[in-house]
C-alpha cells in the first residue's frame, strides 16, 4: 500500500494515473522565466508544492552542473526564441537531491495573451518485457487499418496482417511462401513484385500507383503503395515491407470532380437547346454511363414554359440527344427528335414524380414488364445486358425541363449513390443551360413578335386631347407591315401625335418602324418643333438605308431584305393652353380636321418629301383649334386601294368622321368598316384626337422685370395663386421651385423673362427667358457658393427641363398634386 507521503516517482503507476493530465508533470514559466503554475504531478516529482514554486525563477529548479542551465537562459532573452524545446536535465529536489528526467517546453500564448513556456515531464514507470513489448508491435502490425506484408530476400510473403488477409481473401498461412505474383497472378503484381526486388537490390523505398481487380469484387481498385527496406543489424536489406493504402475513393474523387469541370465548360456553349443536350450526353459518356439519353419535354423544346408541378403518370417526351460507347447508338430505340410515352412505372416518370434523381437495378421481372409496353426497348436491354441505371430530372428555376437516362452495360460494376450525386450535379448545370437556351429563344419569337407589333398597347392619358386608335393588318398576309403611331407627353402639358408608314412588309419593315418609333420619342424628348424632328428623322432613315444596302449581299439576307428604306411620316404638336397645333408631314396622307360644328376639312399641308431622300426641306404649319376639334391621323392604307377613286374615299372619311358618335372607340371602328373591305390589301393605323383645352383660371402667366427684387415677389405672387387652386401652405415646395428657376434667370439669362404656372394632372411651373443657352446639373462642391439651383429642383420635382422657343428657352418643373 502508498503511503501519502511517498514520493510521486516512487508511487505505483496505476491505470487511472496514466489518463488525464495530471499524471504527467506540468509546469508554467513566463517570458520571464518566473513559475506561473505548477500541477500536482510536478509536486509528485520534485516535492515542491505549488506555494513555494509559484512566482520564483524556473532556473533555481536546474542543478548547476546542468547544460540545460545555460539553454535556457539563453532561450529566455533570445528575441525569436525557439518554439519548442526538449532534453535531459538535472532537477533540483525540495530535499536538495537532484533527479534527472527528460523535459519538453513548448512556448505558447497565455490566457492573457502573453508569450509563456509549458514545461511537460513524463511520469517515471518501470520498464515493460521486452515481450510485452513485440506483443505491442506484432498486434500493430496485424491490427493496422491498411494492408502491409512482409517478403523475404527469395520475394515470398512471409507475414500479412488481418486487412491484407481479407483483401485477397486468404490467411496468412494460406499466402505464406508465396510470392505476390502467385498470390494474385496479373499485370499489376508483376510490376509490385519489380519493385520489391528493386528496394532488396538497391535499398531505396519505391513508391507506386496501382489499380486492380481484387478477388471477389468487380471493382477496380486504386492503391498507393510503399514499398520499404527492412535492414539487418550490420545494415543490409534482409526483407521489404510492402504498405498499400485504398484510394479508390479518393481517385474516384478527384475524377469526378475533373468531370463536374469539364461539364462546366463543355455543357451550355451555345443557345442551342438540342446542343445543349448533347453536350450533357457527351460528357457523360463514357466517364460516367456507357449510353446515355436526354429527353424533353415537348413544350419546353419548343421553347414554351413547362407544366407547373411533378409530372405524374405517363409522360410524353421528346428525345433531343443520345450518346454511347459504341459508334452510331445501337442501343438507342429512339432518334432524336422522335416523341415516346414512358409508363408510369418507368425510372423516367418515377423521377419526374419523385422530382430527383433514383438509382435503378434492372432486372429479369422488370424487363418482362417493358415487353409488354415496350418490346423494342425490352429486346434492345436484353440484347446489350443493361444492368444498372440512373434517372435524373432536368429541373432549372424550380421547373421540370425533361430527363436524363444514364446507363451501363459494358462496366461491370452498378451505379452507386455518389454516381447519382455526379449525375445530379452534372444535369442540374445542364438543365440552367437548357432553360437559358429555352428562354432565349421564347425571348427570340417574342422579339420578333414585338417588332411587328405596330402600335402601343396602351394611349397615355392627357389633359390636352381624348384619343383613340385602331390598327387593321393585311388580310392573308404573313408578314406584318411597319404601320405605325404614338401619343407622346411633352411638357407644358402639350401632347404629340405621330403616324407612319414604313415601305414594303415583313421584318424589315416592322424592325425599321420600332427604330423610328424610338428615335420620334428621343427627339420629342428634346421638344423639337414639328419640321425639325422631321429633318433629324430623314437622316437616320438616309443612315438606316446605308445600313441596309452594305449588308444586303450578306450571307442569309433574303433579296427583299435588301435596297433602300422609304417611310412617311405626320408630326403633331398641340397646346392646351393656347390650343395651338403645329404640324408637319414627310409624304403622309395629310390629317382631316373636323370643329365642333362638324365641318371637316383636309389640312392643307405642305407634303414634303418622304423620309430618306435627304437635302429637301420639310415645313410647318401653326393652327389654332377649337376646343373639341377633332384631328384624324391615318396611314394610306385607309384610303388607297385599286378599285376605288382616292378623292371618293377621303369624301367617304370626312363624312363619316363628321357624323355623331357614342366614342371616339365607335368612331374608329365607324371608319374601318365603312371604309375598308372585309379583306383589306394594306394595313390601316388610324388614330382620332379630340382636342381640350385649359380654362383660364387654371393657368397664371407674369412678366417679370429683369430685377432680383422680382424673386420675392414672384415667389409671392406663385403662392397666391396656389392657394387659389386650393393647395395653400402645403405649396411650400413650389415656391422654392419658382425661387430658384426665377432667380437663375435673372443670374444667368437675358430679358425678357416670363412666369407661368399651369394646374394640369401635375402643377407645372415654366420659367422663359430670351437666352439660348441651356443649364446643367452639376454637384456643387462643399465651399461653392451656388450651382445647387437644379439640384434643389431635379430633388423636389417629379421632372423638369428645357426646350428651346423662337425667342430663347423655358425651363420647366413638374410636381406631383400629391406633393403639394
Amino acid at each position: 500500500m502508498t503511503r501519502p507521503d511517498t514520493p510521486w516517482h516512487e508511487r505505483s503507476v496505476r491505470s487511472g494515473d496514466l489518463l488525464g493530465e495530471e499524471a504527467t508533470a506540468r509546469a508554467t514559466v513566463d517570458e520571464h522565466g518566473i513559475v506561473t503554475r505548477w500541477n500536482e504531478a510536478a509536486r509528485g516529482l520534485l516535492g515542491y508544492r505549488p506555494a513555494d514554486i509559484v512566482g520564483r525563477p524556473a532556473a533555481d529548479l536546474l542543478h548547476d552542473a546542468s547544460h540545460a542551465r545555460a539553454e535556457v537562459r539563453n532561450a529566455l532573452r533570445s528575441a525569436s526564441p525557439p518554439n519548442r524545446l526538449n532534453g535531459r536535465a538535472t532537477l533540483l529536489r525540495h530535499d536538495g537531491s537532484t533527479l534527472d528526467v527528460r523535459l519538453l517546453a513548448h512556448r505558447r500564448t497565455s490566457e492573457t495573451g502573453a508569450p509563456e513556456w509549458l514545461i511537460v515531464s513524463a511520469p517515471p514507470c518501470a520498464g515493460h518485457p521486452a515481450e510485452e513489448d513485440e506483443e505491442l508491435m506484432r498486434r500493430s502490425f496485424l491490427q493496422a487499418p491498411c494492408t502491409m506484408a512482409v517478403y523475404d530476400a527469395g520475394l515470398r510473403l512471409r507475414w500479412a496482417n488481418r486487412d491484407m488477409e481479407q483483401v485477397m481473401e486468404l490467411t496468412q498461412e494460406e499466402m505464406r511462401g508465396l510470392r505476390i505474383s502467385e498470390i494474385m497472378p496479373g499485370p499489376e503484381s508483376e510490376v509490385a513484385e519489380h519493385a520489391i526486388r528493386r528496394v532488396l537490390e538497391t535499398g531505396d523505398e519505391q513508391f507506386l500507383e496501382l489499380s486492380t481487380v481484387m478477388p471477389g469484387d468487380p471493382r477496380l481498385f486504386a492503391w498507393s503503395t510503399v514499398v520499404s527496406p527492412l535492414r539487418d543489424p550490420r545494415g543490409r536489406v534482409a526483407a521489404v515491407a510492402l504498405t498499400a493504402l485504398d484510394t479508390t475513393a479518393q481517385r474516384a474523387a478527384r475524377r469526378r470532380l475533373a468531370l463536374l469541370n469539364e461539364a462546366s465548360v463543355r455543357i451550355g456553349s451555345t443557345l442551342d437547346i438540342d446542343r445543349t443536350a448533347q453536350e450533357l450526353a457527351d460528357v457523360a459518356v463514357p466517364a460516367l454511363a456507357d449510353f446515355v439519353a436526354v429527353d424533353l419535354l415537348p413544350a419546353v423544346h419548343d421553347g414554351g414554359e413547362p407544366r407547373p408541378g411533378p409530372q405524374g403518370g405517363h409522360v410524353l417526351l421528346r428525345r433531343v440527344a443520345r450518346q454511347s460507347i459504341y459508334e452510331g447508338c445501337p442501343e438507342a430505340v429512339l432518334r432524336p427528335g422522335q416523341l415516346a410515352s414512358y409508363p408510369e412505372y418507368s425510372p423516367e416518370a418515377e423521377c419526374l414524380v419523385a422530382e430527383r434523381g433514383l438509382l435503378h437495378k434492372i432486372t429479369d421481372p422488370g424487363v418482362a414488364r417493358w415487353a409488354d409496353e415496350a418490346p423494342e426497348r425490352a429486346a434492345m436491354i436484353r440484347r446489350f445486358g443493361f444492368h444498372s441505371a440512373m434517372a435524373v430530372p432536368l429541373r432549372a428555376r424550380g421547373a421540370t425541363l425533361g430527363v436524363a437516362s444514364f446507363s451501363r452495360h459494358r462496366r461491370p460494376e452498378p451505379f452507386e449513390q455518389d454516381d447519382l450525386l455526379l449525375a445530379e450535379e452534372m444535369t442540374a448545370r445542364a438543365a440552367v443551360c437548357v432553360d437559358n437556351a429555352r428562354r432565349y429563344t421564347r425571348e427570340r419569337h417574342t422579339a420578333l413578335a414585338l417588332q411587328r407589333s405596330l402600335l402601343p398597347r396602351t394611349l397615355p392619358e392627357s389633359a390636352a386631347v381624348e384619343v383613340a386608335s385602331s390598327y387593321l393588318p393585311a388580310g392573308y398576309r404573313s408578314g406584318v407591315g411597319g404601320d405605325w403611331f404614338d401619343v407622346i407627353q411633352l411638357s407644358g402639358a402639350r401632347v404629340a401625335l405621330v403616324v407612319g408608314d414604313v415601305v414594303g412588309h415583313g421584318v424589315q419593315a416592322s424592325a425599321t418602324m420600332g427604330r423610328l418609333r424610338t428615335a420620334v420619342r428621343t427627339l420629342a424628348d428634346v421638344d423639337l418643333a414639328p419640321d425639325e424632328l422631321l429633318t433629324h428623322l430623314d437622316d437616320l432613315v438616309n443612315l438606316l438605308s446605308g445600313e441596309t444596302e452594305s449588308g444586303a449581299d450578306g450571307p442569309g439576307v433574303a433579296e427583299e431584305d435588301g435596297g433602300e428604306i422609304g417611310a412617311t411620316c405626320l408630326y403633331a404638336v398641340y397646346d392646351p393652353v393656347s390650343r395651338r397645333c403645329s404640324l408637319a408631314r414627310a409624304g403622309h396622307p395629310p390629317p382631316v380636321l373636323v370643329t365642333p360644328d362638324h365641318t371637316t376639312t383636309l389640312l392643307d399641308l405642305p407634303g414634303g418629301p418622304p423620309l430618306g431622300l435627304g437635302s429637301l426641306p420639310f415645313e410647318r404649319v401653326d393652327l389654332e383649334l377649337p376646343e373639341g376639334s377633332l384631328l384624324a391621323l391615318y396611314t394610306d392604307g385607309l384610303i388607297e386601294s385599286h378599285d376605288r377613286d382616292i378623292d371618293q374615299t377621303i369624301g367617304t372619311l370626312r363624312t363619316t368622321l363628321a357624323q355623331p358618335a357614342d366614342s371616339l372607340d365607335g368612331l374608329c371602328q365607324a371608319v374601318l368598316a365603312t371604309l375598308l373591305p372585309s379583306r383589306p390589301t394594306d394595313d390601316v393605323a388610324l388614330l382620332l384626337a379630340r382636342t381640350r383645352a385649359l380654362d383660364a383660371d387654371r393657368v397664371a402667366t407674369w412678366e417679370l422685370p429683369y430685377d432680383p427684387a422680382v424673386v420675392a415677389r414672384a415667389r409671392r405672387d406663385a403662392a397666391e395663386r396656389l392657394a387659389a387652386w386650393g393647395f395653400g401652405e402645403a405649396a411650400f415646395t413650389m415656391e422654392l421651385v419658382v425661387s430658384e428657376l426665377v432667380t437663375n434667370a435673372i443670374r444667368h439669362a437675358t430679358p425678357p423673362i416670363g412666369l407661368r404656372l399651369i394646374h394640369d394632372r401635375a402643377v407645372i411651373c415654366e420659367v422663359s427667358d430670351g437666352s439660348r443657352t441651356a443649364p446643367h446639373l452639376r454637384r456643387a462642391r462643399g465651399f461653392d457658393e451656388g450651382g445647387r439651383g437644379l439640384l434643389l429642383v431635379a430633388q423636389l420635382t417629379e421632372s423638369w427641363g428645357t426646350r428651346q422657343t423662337e425667342t430663347g428657352k423655358t425651363i420647366w418643373a413638374e410636381v406631383a398634386t400629391s406633393a403639394l
